[in-house]
């Protein structure tokens, strides 16, 4: 196992070393900040002076090089729209971001995992059509025109909500509605499938012939196999709503890294957004590593070679 996770841990590296080197390369494509940083009057005498001062001016692989020395001291640059520390401007961004896609993935599981589980156990019954018409709305449209919808019924219609903003619970229900019933829908479609095909298998049939009770059945044996595949849908749903909380954050007005990223690419601001896709990158590849962890405490069949 520690094999393992020592190889997995130098894979992660690579796909983190990688991520950042596409970014670099694509960012420095976009165009020139200094024209961001310095006023409209400036000579292009200027801006040569400042490119040679932040070192814009030696090679991309020169470039590239320093970044990554700087990535290991934990300095990813100064924000040119900001004048301060890149990392800080996203890490203040993470925390309403990480706060909509946790409370997203949490509704996803609590409502997608118990409602697959009792659509495969009432298999065609009242419970399984609403399932199914629950996963195919969900999965129907974008994260955003739910959100479009939402604001439209639950704000202006009813008044029961703040068409945006942050700061109170009152702000998270309708972004964590529209980005949650997504991956409900798919957690709950997999959940379905999974545990139809574990309550037909040879062993379920032999524990109904010796007589264990249904519930036990269905909790303590089916449901234990059938989440191995659910664990792995659920860790990269996270990547997937970090990624659909772009569009959410802009609807509802949530100072999250998604607006943050958007803005910055508008504005050549290519730090923070190095800084904000290598923070993405390490968190997915952390989020893999321990659903690892986990596939081995769910299974201790599960041997790594």
């Amino acid at each position: 196992m520690l094999n393992y996770l020592l190889r997995r841990l130098g894979q992660s590296a690579v796909t983190v070393l990688l991520v950042t080197l596409i970014i670099f390369v694509i960012i420095r494509l976009i165009g020139d900040p200094t024209h961001l940083m310095l006023p409209p009057e400036a000579t292009e005498a200027d801006r040569q002076l400042l490119r040679v001062q932040m070192g814009l001016d030696r090679p991309i692989v020169v470039q590239y090089g320093m970044y990554l020395l700087d990535l290991l001291r934990a300095d990813l640059g100064v924000s040119y729209r900001f004048s301060r520390a890149a990392l800080g401007v996203v890490i203040e961004a993470l925390g309403p971001t990480l706060i909509l896609t946790t409370s997203a993935l949490l509704l996803a599981v609590v409502v997608g995992i118990p409602l697959g589980v009792l659509s495969a156990v009432h298999r065609d019954g009242p419970v399984d059509q609403f399932a199914k018409i629950f996963a195919v709305l969900g999965q129907a449209a974008p994260p955003f025109l739910f959100s479009l919808l939402y604001i439209k019924l639950f704000s202006i219609h009813l008044g029961w909500f703040p068409t945006g903003g942050y700061g109170r619970v009152s702000n998270l229900i309708l972004p964590m509605l529209a980005l949650g019933w997504y991956s409900a829908a798919g957690i709950m479609r997999l959940t379905r499938s999974s545990m139809i095909e574990v309550l037909d298998s040879e062993y379920i049939k032999l524990a109904r012939i010796k007589g264990v009770p249904q519930r036990a059945i269905v909790y303590q044996h089916a449901l234990r196999n059938a989440l191995l595949p659910v664990v792995t849908f659920t860790a990269l749903q996270f990547g997937i709503l970090m990624g659909g909380a772009v569009s959410v954050e802009f609807v509802f007005a949530w100072p999250g890294v998604g607006r943050l990223m958007l803005d910055s690419i508008s504005n050549l601001d290519y730090t923070v957004v190095q800084a904000a896709v290598t923070i993405g990158a390490l968190l997915f590849t952390t989020i893999n590593l321990i659903v690892d962890v986990i596939y081995a405490m769910i299974d201790p069949r599960i041997r790594y070679a």
